[in-house]
Order: C-alpha cells, then structure tokens, then sequence
C-alpha cells in the first residue's frame, strides 16, 4: 500500500527496513504482551509487531488507512483497531478491557501534537509498562536535557518526573514517506513505580513549573509569585534568585510540597 500522506494528519510513513527492524528490536515483544500502537499509518511497524505478539491493538484516526490495514493484519495475527484521536483513549480503561496491568504503547507520534500525546500518556503511566515512540530529535533531546542545558524544560521535568527516559537512536529524513525537514529520534520512556514517584500533589507540581518556565529570565521569586513568596521558597531549601533552568526536577517537588504562600 501507498498511501498519500495527508498534511493535516501530520503523517511521514516510515518505509526504511533497517530502522524499521531496529525499533522493533528495540520493543522486543513477546506472545502476550498488551502493545498498543499510536498511528499505525501504512502497518511498517505494525505487521512486525503484530508477527511477534500475536495479537496487538492499533489506534488510528485516518479511516482511509484502516480497511487496508486491516486486511492485511488478517494474515499476520489479531490486530484490533480503534478508530480514535489517542487524546480521547483512556490507556486506563484499555488495560482493564484487554485483561492486563499494564500496556506498552509505540508510535511514530506527528510531530504537531507529540508534547499533548506524551503528557497524555503520562496520566495513565500507572496502565502503562513503557513507551517507544520516533519523535522529532528536537523533541526527544527536550525530554531528555539536564539541568542548566539550553532545551531543558518543562517538558524536560515533567516527563522526568514521570519516567526513565532513554534516547535510543537517530532516524534520518530519507528513512520517511514524505521525508520531514528535521532528524527523527526514537526514544523509551519508562514509566517509575508508585515507590520512585515524588508524591507531592501532581497538579501542584505542575502549575509550579508551568510558572517557573513561563519566562525563563526571570528569578524564581518573580515567576512563582503569584504561587509562593520568596520565603516559601527559601523553606524548601531553594535560593528564590535562582533560575527555573538551573533546578533539578526534584526542586521542583521539593516546591510542591511547601505550603502555598498566605
């Protein structure tokens, strides 16, 4: 199948063997692991995935690549398609239907709506065993920068907080259908256990950081104001002159765990 790759969808189809082979090397399912996969497209990821697990779910919003999908996935093993904007798929509710704890989730994600997918995933962390997802390289150095780095963000500190995040590999231009402007990367994220989290209040945490990367010039006392004072934050052992992008992930929880100011 040679699908035409819609623009609106954000869709470059993967076609080159040899990465294809390496990222499902990198997954390595097993017969009975639960994989879920984000945007199966033209099925390059798919039918291998599918060989090894036998049988697997895909999620697909495109309906004109389902039927074809579909069709030749009958030969391969049991692939069920959900036809469905991921934002909307409840990876909780999914784990329970398809009798697991946990699924494993893999996608080449488009590269306009990757940050919301990722933050989406992360709700359900506790449904999911890991991710493997291509990504713009751009992206995935973002979710993997450290402290005091250029890219080091909120996405950077959110998704740290959440998971282990491994940058696998490179993916160049020419390995896609279109080819895209930018280098892929594809990168694991795993998920940490209830025992790893940081247990301050999710929300808190991330209205902290949204605050302290909102403008990234600006000390901590001035960008988290409208949340703490500078004393509060002296209380969690934090300088309030200090820069969002020089703390470690855990400052941050550290910040959410201090009572709000007043």
């Amino acid at each position: 199948m040679n699908a035409r790759p819609k623009k609106s969808f954000g869709q470059h189809f993967l076609h080159e063997k040899r990465y294809i082979e390496r990222i499902v090397s990198s997954i390595s399912p097993k017969p009975g692991d639960a994989v879920v996969e984000i945007g199966p497209g033209e099925g390059a990821l798919t039918l291998p995935l599918l060989a090894a697990a036998g049988r697997m779910t895909a999620i697909e919003l495109d309906t004109d690549l389902i039927p074809d999908l579909q069709a030749r996935a009958d030969a391969v093993g049991e692939l069920r398609i959900v036809h469905s904007d991921v934002l909307k798929v409840d990876f909780t509710t999914l784990a329970h239907e398809l009798g697991v704890e946990r699924v494993r989730i893999a996608g080449n994600l488009p590269y306009y709506i990757s940050s919301p997918i990722l933050f989406h995933c992360v709700d359900h962390a506790a449904a999911i065993q890991d991710m493997h997802f291509m990504l713009q390289k751009e992206v995935v150095d973002r979710m993997a920068a450290e402290p005091g780095s250029k890219v080091y963000g909120r996405l950077s500190v959110m998704l740290q907080l959440a998971c282990r995040v491994e940058p696998l590999f490179t993916v160049p231009p020419g390995a896609f259908r279109p080819p895209p402007k930018v280098d892929s990367a594809v990168v694991r994220l795993v998920p940490l256990t209830p025992e790893q989290r940081h247990g301050a209040d999710p929300d808190r945490v991330h209205a902290i950081v949204k605050a302290a990367f909102a403008q990234r010039r600006k000390t901590l006392s001035n960008a988290l104001r409208q949340l703490m004072d500078a004393q509060a934050i002296e209380a969690a052992g934090i300088d309030p002159k200090a820069r969002a992008e020089t703390l470690d992930p855990l400052d941050f929880v550290r910040l959410a765990k201090i009572a709000p100011a007043g």
